[in-house]
């Protein structure tokens, strides 16, 4: 097992990873009768995206022994709701690098981004917009 999630009332779960005991809560969002106070599921969803991108990108950089390259790297992440299903329509991840690449560096990095496993999990419905600004 990966995670026990707890359903603690008022539309709120508790989420365990239980190798880490690492505790994460989320609300229902407040436009579907939530409080909003902490990440909804399709919040965390969204998020997940952009983290597992830097994540892979963290990966390969270590592996091209360039992680300084990803130091101070950070994703602005915007959800799209739709209705009739109630789903996510679109995820836009606007990448900011703080350091420096060579244009073969950013192409390898971007790519890697591109084909995170979660971007490759989520179903093809959903529009994702990738955007990466370097300085």
């Amino acid at each position: 097992m990966t995670s026990v999630v707890i359903y603690k009332g008022d539309l709120r779960t508790e989420l365990i990873h239980l190798k880490s005991d690492q505790l994460v809560e989320n609300d229902a969002p407040t436009d579907n009768n939530g409080k909003g106070q902490r990440f909804s599921p399709t919040d965390i969803v969204a998020t997940s995206l952009a983290s597992c991108m830097l994540t892979v990108m963290g990966i390969k950089a270590q592996s091209m022994n360039q992680e300084t390259l990803m130091l101070g790297a950070k994703a602005d992440v915007k959800k799209t709701m739709a209705s009739e299903p109630r789903r996510i329509s679109k995820i836009e991840v606007n990448i900011t690098m703080a350091k420096k690449a060579s244009d073969k560096e950013k192409s390898i990095l971007e790519n890697t981004a591109k084909t995170c496993p979660v971007a490759k999990s989520l179903h093809p419905d959903i529009e994702q917009v990738l955007q990466f600004k370097w300085v």
